[in-house]
């Protein structure tokens, strides 16, 4: 399995995750894509431990993907199972396993000091961080989706899951819609890919 994850990789990265998957106790499985997460990570009743990353991910953001969850792995090793999944024991072993990678041989240029900046107090997911996550999409596969921000105030627009909403005003991060079937409001990230229904 080792050998299969190089090809979702960048190229200069591949050395330092073998050298961090050097582990007997863990798996690592590509997974087909899933809409509410980009990975994740779980101890197995067996001793052993899995990480489970999306197939669909640019091979940046698959890296970035890969080493949170690795940093769930090595944070357990360290800290044991009672921390929270993503407090100051996973932030910092984050940190100092993200580090050898956030070099120009890796990422292209213009991402680094998103990164930078990303990586002082790294979040639950790299999504919530807007400009890092713009960044890192620029880098997928083309698609039909518009991002959040680029609706106009009252289109319309629908998710993957089908449901239908309204554009509506931004608050302070997010932008506020209304789902069409219910009326109920939500809270959009600015970054978040939808449909334009025209």
């Amino acid at each position: 399995m080792r050998k299969e994850l190089l090809e979702y990789l960048p190229a200069n990265a591949q050395t330092l995750v073998l050298k961090l998957l050097e582990q007997d106790n863990l798996l690592v499985k590509v997974k087909g894509e899933r809409k509410t997460r980009h990975g994740d990570y779980r101890s197995l009743p067996n001793g052993k431990h899995q990480i489970t990353i999306n197939s669909n991910l640019n091979s940046y953001r698959f890296l970035i993907t890969l080493i949170h969850e690795i940093a769930h792995f090595e944070a357990y090793k360290a800290y044991g199972k009672f921390i929270k999944p993503h407090g100051k024991e996973w932030k910092l072993t984050f940190q100092h396993l993200m580090l050898p990678f956030l070099n120009p041989d890796i990422f292209p240029n213009k991402t680094l000091p998103l990164l930078a900046k990303h990586f002082k107090n790294p979040k639950a997911s790299s999504d919530t961080d807007a400009p890092l996550a713009l960044a890192l999409k620029q880098f997928d596969e083309p698609n039909n989706k518009t991002f959040v921000f680029e609706v106009p105030l009252g289109e319309i627009f629908k998710l993957y899951n089908g449901k239908v909403f309204k554009m509506g005003q931004k608050r302070v991060k997010r932008y506020e819609c209304q789902e069409i079937k219910t009326g109920r409001l939500y809270l959009f990230n600015p970054n978040a890919e939808v449909e334009l229904i025209n």
